[in-house]
């Protein structure tokens, strides 16, 4: 490319900076070049317009890793170096750096062609790529600070995380008892752990699950959950002027059955709870290293939720990566449900990872929801249980049978709701029954 043509890209980026936002088709993008390149450049051709916007929808040297669906997060240190970190082989420097300021300077300007928040946050902002991602850029006198959190194109599903070793069938089983409670009561779920222990791809996976006719409303601070499965689904995002405590109360009036909150950590876990204690099933994830540790941070400052509306949360899972075979896994490493309040909050362990034998214990049978949910439905608490068993027969063969991505998964789920008896006949289950049918 010749300097004049950069140099008028160069101005290009800045004139249009945040007006890719919500632009999707590539024509669009390439009008909005042109006419920007004219109104700085009356002289430009129409060959260094399409050079320019070529260049533009190029994100070299990171272009590779945002592809790389092994890839979860990128770290570029200024023109110092990059780092990513991969599934499984962890943190890794890469070969790859910025040649000086101003490349990185002119990366970052593409990247901000898509910036929504840039005027409120000055020399912060928070990016969603073209392909999902998202960016954190930090401007400091060193040089531009950016961190990618990579989009997974293909979301996680149950049978992955089976596959991966964070949970096993029975417990997917359960999952899925929870997020159905037969039409009748699905289960409120938070999910705790640490930073990038799996919680979203958790959440996520959780998705295969829902009913057709179930109406969500997602709260995020940026979007991450893939929502592709649930046709009637609102998704909301925070922004300076509207909180998630402003968002929770709204999503009431949006006549939701799940509300799903990317993240508690402040005065919206008092909305939340307060949604749950009104009949709106609600799940969301949270900091929390144990099943008490996530009662403890409901009830303490910032959240200050009351004791006897914490109550309501059915179930609390906790995630944590684990190394094994100096190899990174994620796990479930506890599920307990909440049974009551006495002087405190009363959990019952369902399941607990020894980290010390990095053996897990036995899933204890779920009692308090359990019997919450027969009691609705007029049956006995084994029903309940003999039917988890059964799905988590149907989860195994259809694993070994190849329908494991989310998409596939979810149509399965949903024609066993639809016929149960003629979903297990077609994936060779035909001397099972179902137990439970709605």
């Amino acid at each position: 490319m010749k300097n004049s043509t950069y140099e008028i890209e160069l101005k290009v980026l800045k004139y249009l900076a945040g007006k890719f936002a919500s632009v999707t088709d590539p024509k669009r993008k390439r009008d909005l070049v042109g006419y920007a390149a004219k109104t700085i450049s009356p002289g430009v051709s129409e060959d260094e317009i399409n050079e320019i916007f070529t260049d533009i929808e190029n994100f070299t040297p990171l272009g590779e890793y945002l592809s790389d669906e092994l890839v979860e997060d990128i770290m570029v240190n200024s023109i110092n170096n990059i780092f990513v970190y991969k599934s499984v082989e962890g943190e890794q420097k890469v070969d790859k750096k910025f040649e000086n300021k101003e490349q990185l300077a002119a990366f970052v300007d593409k990247m901000r062609l898509y910036s929504t928040s840039e005027v409120a946050h000055g020399n912060i902002a928070d990016v969603h790529l073209p392909n999902g991602s998202r960016a954190n850029i930090v401007s400091s006198p060193h040089g531009y600070n950016v961190t990618i959190r990579n989009f997974r194109q293909k979301a996680l599903s149950v049978l992955d995380l089976i596959n991966l070793g964070a949970i096993d069938y029975q417990i997917a089983a359960r999952l899925w008892i929870y997020m159905d409670g037969f039409s009748v009561r699905p289960a409120n779920i938070l999910i705790g752990g640490m930073p990038a222990s799996g919680k979203t791809s958790l959440l996520n996976a959780m998705f295969s699950y829902f009913r057709p006719e179930t109406r969500v409303v997602v709260i995020e601070d940026t979007y991450e959950l893939n929502t592709e499965t649930q046709e009637n689904c609102a998704r909301l995002e925070t922004s300076e002027d509207i909180s998630f405590e402003m968002l929770v109360k709204n999503a009431l009036r949006m006549r939701p059955d799940t509300i799903i909150i990317g993240e508690v950590r402040g005065a919206e876990a008092n909305d939340m709870l307060a949604a749950m204690n009104i009949g709106k099933i609600c799940l969301g994830t949270m900091h929390a290293s144990t099943a008490r540790d996530a009662v403890t941070r409901l009830s303490t400052a910032p959240m200050n939720a009351p004791t006897q509306l914490i109550s309501a949360v059915d179930a609390i899972m906790i995630t944590s990566r684990i190394f094994q075979n100096k190899k990174m896994t994620r796990k479930i490493v506890q599920i307990a449900e909440i049974s009551g309040v006495e002087t405190q909050v009363l959990l019952s362990d369902l399941y607990r990872f020894d980290f010390k034998s990095h053996q897990a214990a036995p899933v204890l049978p779920s009692v308090t929801y359990r019997d919450t949910l027969a009691k609705l439905l007029g049956i006995l608490p084994q029903d309940i249980l003999e039917e988890e068993k059964v799905r988590a027969n149907l989860l195994l063969a259809l694993n070994k049978q190849g329908v494991r991505d989310l998409r596939g998964l979810n149509g399965v789920v949903k024609a066993y709701y639809e016929n149960p008896q003629s979903t297990l006949n077609k994936y060779g289950l035909s001397n099972m029954r179902p137990v439970i049918e709605i």
